[in-house]
């Protein structure tokens, strides 16, 4: 889908298509951003849309003793939603009700929609997600990688990406400080492992610097020092402040099916803020990398050392890849340019 040519429509219908829309909770970053934030330009696009978010969460708590009453009571929850879907013309679907499981999706109003961002049939391979596809009439994928995925079992598919609000993730003036930072849920802490040395490495060579980690719990970093860590727990009132006085953001991955999957949504929301990035090239993180000069790719230990070392160093070229960085995110990524073209998408697999 050709994002650039979907021109919002001059004026809402009298007869706006009503979605259901099932997410996985309050602070589910795919519920937020693909779906909740959209809701006031989609109805101004003519589509009506209401969210029914799980009160419990759709991820189960850490203690397995206490899945199974979890479990029941996230089901539970979400009846009346259900019953209540009946009354629109499409549901949305953002993944699956219970992670992992097929559970009550087949008995939501038809049409189905379902909304995807990480590659989740390597979740208990072969079971839930073809099944899940197979109910709906189409599938929004975040990237073309999902979508080659999913096409196997369901040939209806639109490529949407996750959307900035540039209107609230913006550059600020530049500080003199210099921050390498990180913004993400803690189980991206894996991806730090590999290239932990660089970090280290980097940390050294400029004494003044920080490695700053945003997230909902601390690292246990064993490279580098302790006090050479800023951790500032998330929270909405503080996520774009806290990118905002980076120096340059990273996101590394591994080269793994799973992070082929990734949507690159925290390296696209530094570029909103004007901040150069070095990621490592694998999956839409290249397609983002390719698509103008906001930063640096990265694979190995030296390739983290020699691109970070860089960016701290050469202020004017930090500068000039922030200033493209978030030229390339309203042009392609921006909440303005998205909502239309989930328009189109829920229109279309709505048979309207």
């Amino acid at each position: 889908m050709n994002l650039s040519s979907i021109e919002p429509d001059p004026s809402a219908p009298s007869n706006p298509l009503r979605v259901a829309a099932f997410t996985g909770g309050d602070n589910v970053p795919g519920a937020r951003f693909r779906i909740r934030q959209h809701i006031p330009a989609l109805r101004d696009l003519g589509v009506d849309l209401t969210e029914f978010a799980a009160p419990l969460g759709s991820y189960p708590p850490r203690s397995r003793l206490a899945r199974p009453l979890w479990g029941v009571a996230t089901l539970a929850a979400r009846l009346p939603g259900i019953v209540r879907s009946h009354g629109f013309d499409v549901t949305w679907l953002q993944r699956e009700m219970l992670s992992k499981y097929v559970t009550l999706e087949p008995l939501t109003r038809a049409p189905r929609v379902l909304d995807v961002d990480d590659a989740i049939w390597l979740n208990r391979p072969g079971r839930f997600a073809p099944r899940l596809a197979r109910l709906c009439a189409g599938v929004i994928c975040g990237n073309s990688y999902l979508a080659e995925n999913f096409e196997r079992w369901n040939p209806n598919i639109a490529i949407v990406p996750t959307a900035v609000d540039t209107r609230r993730f913006t550059p600020a003036p530049p500080s003199e400080e210099l921050v390498i930072g990180w913004s993400g849920t803690s189980g991206g802490y894996e991806y730090f492992r590999p290239i932990e040395t660089a970090f280290a490495t980097v940390l050294q060579r400029f004494p003044q610097a920080r490695l700053r980690i945003v997230s909902d719990r601390p690292p246990a970093f064993t490279r580098i020092a302790p006090e050479r860590v800023e951790y500032i727990r998330w929270s909405p009132d503080n996520e774009v402040s806290a990118i905002q006085g980076m120096t340059v953001g990273i996101m590394p991955l591994l080269d793994s099916p799973w992070a082929r999957g990734k949507c690159s949504f925290k390296m696209l929301t530094y570029m909103a803020c004007g901040i150069p990035v070095v990621a490592t090239p694998v999956g839409m993180n290249a397609d983002v990398l390719a698509a103008g000069d906001c930063g640096l790719g990265a694979r190995s230990v030296d390739d983290w050392v020699d691109a970070l070392t860089t960016l701290l160093q050469d202020h004017s070229l930090a500068r000039t890849y922030g200033r493209t960085g978030r030229q390339i995110i309203v042009e392609r990524y921006s909440a303005e340019v998205v909502a239309p073209a989930l328009k189109q998408a829920l229109t279309r697999f709505a048979g309207r």
